[in-house]
């Protein structure tokens, strides 16, 4: 794992961005016997088959020999991956339906596990057997070629996003319409934008544009937005941080800090827990409250592990280890906190999101979006500040002097001392 760069795990994003499109590709031209250009991007890529094999390559090495736990890490990986592409891609249009989504497990069926059960298998043996494969050509391939395809591959990307939300966002179905009818104003991007949807309409046969009685008044924060994920986030990670100071305290007998940030009493643990559980898991709201608590207990496991690798190869520290409990794995997680995973959704999805998103959608629209907003821009600055911070922790081992007027203002208003006050349990990794 410390050999891994952001430079390879980049590449390896597009990598397999483009192996996941020409599966799917290959899948409906058999099935279908047609050609179908899958995903949003008019691009050979699907960029969650590439976050999914990013999430894999970053984990499953600590769980080496553990083949069950592997491909059971592997399931929620995916699982949650293809969950958030989903809302994403229906977010991209606010007015547009996108017709029936792929069966997967999180629909709460047992053709919806046995599909995803079949997916999360596929991953597992490319990452058995081809990924060795592609560690070896990406050695052997020099650093200045691979910049350049990562650079030149991303800006393309990029381009290709904007394209397609103007087209779902200002250019859609009654606007294409529009054009058709022989509008002269703006020739190049009507033909641009057309070609986006005349694709899109093959790629997700049922797309169509909602009617504007179903559209609605306008409601802040109506449904599962990115509104929504925002006050879910803020609001659990300032509960969960209250919460976990007052459990340590009592068991533990002394009150530390919990926080995730320098500066408010905000756990980002518990609040994208909050958001992935919100996420993942709203489909199964109206389903039996065991599968809530089966999906929330790999969900859960998964997310907690992959957040102490993120810490660890990141940061260099590591904020939680349950080495010395029965049933960890690789000490980051643990069979008994999965369980409390699971009751914890149930928990969420069935009785605290419900009287939360209600709440939400009531806070009036002005204000709710400017606060929104300005609590987004505070809470990056927050992040940027406390992940410096934490970068600089680190590196002074090695190179105490500052190497420029940032690093000194770091090394000036949070040293060591302060460092090891605000976080006690923080311990570099691999101590």
């Amino acid at each position: 794992m410390g050999e891994l760069n952001l430079l390879d795990l980049g590449l390896f994003l597009l990598i397999y961005s483009f192996l996941g499109w020409s599966i799917e590709v290959l899948y409906y031209a058999v099935t279908r016997r047609r050609f179908y250009n899958r995903g949003i991007l008019t691009l050979p890529f699907l960029p969650s088959y590439g976050l999914a094999f990013d999430l894999l390559i970053l984990a499953l090495p600590a769980l080496s020999g553990r083949y069950v736990l592997q491909l059971l890490f592997t399931m929620a990986t995916v699982a949650v991956t293809e969950s958030f592409a989903d809302y994403l891609t229906r977010r991209l249009g606010p007015g547009v339906h996108w017709g029936e989504g792929r069966v997967r497990v999180l629909a709460g069926s047992a053709e919806g596990l046995f599909a995803s059960m079949l997916v999360a298998a596929a991953y597992y043996l490319v990452y058995l057997m081809v990924h060795p494969l592609l560690l070896g050509v990406m050695a052997l391939a020099p650093v200045l070629l691979k910049k350049s395809v990562l650079l030149v591959l991303s800006v393309l990307i990029m381009a290709d996003f904007i394209g397609v939300l103007y087209t779902l966002r200002w250019g859609g179905p009654r606007a294409y319409e529009l054009r058709e009818a022989g509008s002269s104003e703006g020739r190049i991007a009507r033909r641009l934008t057309g070609a986006v949807w005349r694709r899109l309409q093959r790629a997700y046969p049922g797309i169509r544009e909602l009617p504007p009685e179903r559209q609605g008044r306008y409601v802040f924060a109506r449904g599962l937005c990115l509104d929504k994920l925002v006050w879910v986030f803020l609001t659990s990670a300032l509960l969960g941080d209250v919460i976990e100071t007052f459990w340590c305290g009592l068991v533990n007998g002394h009150w530390m800090n919990r926080s995730s940030v320098l500066y408010g009493p905000f756990s980002f643990v518990w609040g994208l827990g909050a958001v992935v559980l919100t996420v993942t898991l709203q489909r199964l709201a109206g389903r039996d409250s065991f599968f809530v608590f089966a999906a929330g207990f790999f969900i859960g496991g998964a997310y907690e592990y992959i957040c102490s690798v993120f810490t660890e190869l990141v940061f260099g520290t590591v904020f939680w280890d349950y080495s010395h409990m029965p049933l960890n794995i690789g000490g980051r997680t643990n069979v008994l906190f999965c369980f409390f995973w699971g009751l914890l959704a149930v928990l969420w999805i069935k009785v605290i999101y419900p009287h939360m998103s209600r709440a939400i959608e009531r806070i009036p629209a002005l204000p709710g979006e400017v606060f929104t907003w300005a609590v987004v821009v505070l809470m990056v600055c927050n992040a940027v500040v406390t992940s410096s911070a934490m970068l600089r922790y680190d590196s002074r081992t090695v190179r105490p002097e500052p190497a420029n007027t940032f690093e000194a203002f770091l090394d000036s208003q949070f040293d060591d001392s302060f460092m090891e006050r605000r976080w006690p349990n923080m311990i570099a990794a691999g101590t």
